[in-house]
């Protein structure tokens, strides 16, 4: 049975500052020497970016539903066999959702730090550490930390409201030099945040000074491993759109590829890339193209080699981002419409309000496949679904999957270990 100092930090709901936390821990420990591993609850790739370059290890996915119970369970086991700590950043607020991040952390008995967003508040942050720690006895609890402290005496305030039986963990002061900067999507991406590795030397400087500076208890881990996926893309050569444009990959999802016996390559369709001549499937992520709608819609050599590989009845992968990228046009929230590659009919439009956020699931010949979505785009379009996903837990609709020639493009972000022969057939240029 595998052991390791672990976390999961928590908080009492979004934007209390639980990656700028989970990023110090990583990056004191990391500075000490340790390996850290660090996970995101949920579906996400902004967070993972920032802790990634905290920890300087790639950074997992861990749900019960995306990813599932075993698949979670042999993740922390060879991050627990591997790490000198592991971290779990959950999703929201530690109850919210279904499954939640409390779900997870009772699943795998993690205690949770508690962070809350202390601006604004006095002896209440006790009531609400309170609550957090007695919500549900089945989640084990390590502390409190308060973020965005005003001054010493707030803080003095904040640690004598918690109530006997608590731990007070410290707490964060309230500047904007450790505090990360965010968009429409969630935070800004790692490599776009200037002095990001200051900064998050200052948030370890700030969390060495807590009780969190010394590592946690150690947690004992169900051994387990999941078995190799058949290799079912066996000598194909797959080219991934990745850059700042196209930048939403799981990481498990590039290992499942090579799992299954694909080559992997990448090109920039920022920087103008043409495709690899050879390439049999092309996968275009998610990201920001609406950022860059301007120079991709110019980049012509990155259009014709696309424009050529689908000619040639190439196999090709859209997922959101992606998918509009592939269409006639994508119209920015100013009201600029810029063209596109028009390999898909249909035009997209940016909007300033969410237009989808959901758990998916999609049911395919070979069972089903899960991810989520989140958009602030509509779409505008001649094509009829081949499939539509639904929502996890509801069952009500969710995002279409659309098919024109060889080309799969659908706004659902799709977590492909949960189906390794669904994931396959994508990229063989087969219906699902």
């Amino acid at each position: 049975m595998p052991t390791c100092p672990a976390l999961f930090i928590g908080a009492s709901a979004s934007h209390q500052g639980k990656t700028t936390v989970t990023s110090a821990l990583a990056r004191h420990h990391a500075r000490r020497g340790l390996r850290v591993r660090v996970f995101k609850t949920g579906p996400d790739f902004l967070d993972p970016m920032i802790l990634e370059r905290a920890c300087g290890s790639p950074v997992y996915s861990l749900h019960l539903s995306m990813v599932g119970l075993d698949a979670c369970r042999a993740l922390l086991a060879q991050a627990a066999r591997e790490a000198d700590l592991i971290l779990i950043e959950g999703v929201m607020g530690l109850f919210d959702g279904t499954p939640s991040s409390a779900d997870l952390a009772a699943a795998f008995n993690v205690p949770v730090l508690a962070v809350i967003g202390a601006h604004g508040m006095a002896q209440t942050f006790g009531a609400v550490a309170f609550g957090l720690a007695r919500y549900r006895a089945d989640v084990p609890f390590h502390g409190v930390l308060a973020n965005r402290v005003a001054s010493a005496r707030h803080a003095q305030m904040l640690a004598e409201a918690i109530p006997d039986g608590l731990r007070f963990c410290g707490h964060l002061s309230n500047t904007d030099d450790i505090a990360l900067p965010e968009r429409h999507l969630g935070l800004t991406q790692a490599q776009e945040v200037a002095g990001l590795d200051a900064r998050l030397d200052r948030a370890a400087d700030a969390i060495a000074a807590t009780t969190l500076a010394d590592l946690p208890p150690p947690v004992h881990f169900e051994d387990a491993t999941l078995a190799a996926p058949p290799r079912l893309l066996e000598g194909l050569h797959i080219a991934i759109a990745r850059d700042a444009a196209f930048s939403f990959i799981y990481p498990a999802n590039v290992d499942l590829l090579h799992a299954m016996g694909a080559r992997v390559t990448t090109f920039s369709p920022l920087a103008d890339e043409p495709v690899p001549a050879n390439a049999d499937a092309l996968y275009f992520p998610g990201g920001y193209p609406e950022l860059h709608a301007a120079t991709l819609a110019c980049n012509l050599h990155t259009r014709t080699s696309i424009q050529a590989h689908v000619a040639r009845q190439g196999a090709v992968v859209a997922e959101c981002g992606g998918m509009l990228y592939l269409l006639d046009s994508l119209t920015d929230v100013e009201g600029a419409k810029h063209a596109m590659l028009g390999v898909l009919p249909g035009n997209a439009f940016m909007q300033r309000r969410l237009a989808r956020l959901a758990m998916q699931r999609l049911d395919t010949a070979h069972g089903a496949l899960t991810g989520h979505t989140f958009h602030y785009s509509t779409l505008d379009t001649s094509m009829q679904p081949q499939l539509t996903s639904k929502h996890a837990t509801t069952g009500a609709e969710g995002e279409a999957l659309y098919r024109h020639g060889r080309v799969t493009a659908t706004y659902m972000h799709a977590y492909w270990p949960s189906n390794p022969a669904a994931a396959a057939a994508l990229f063989r240029g087969e219906s699902l």
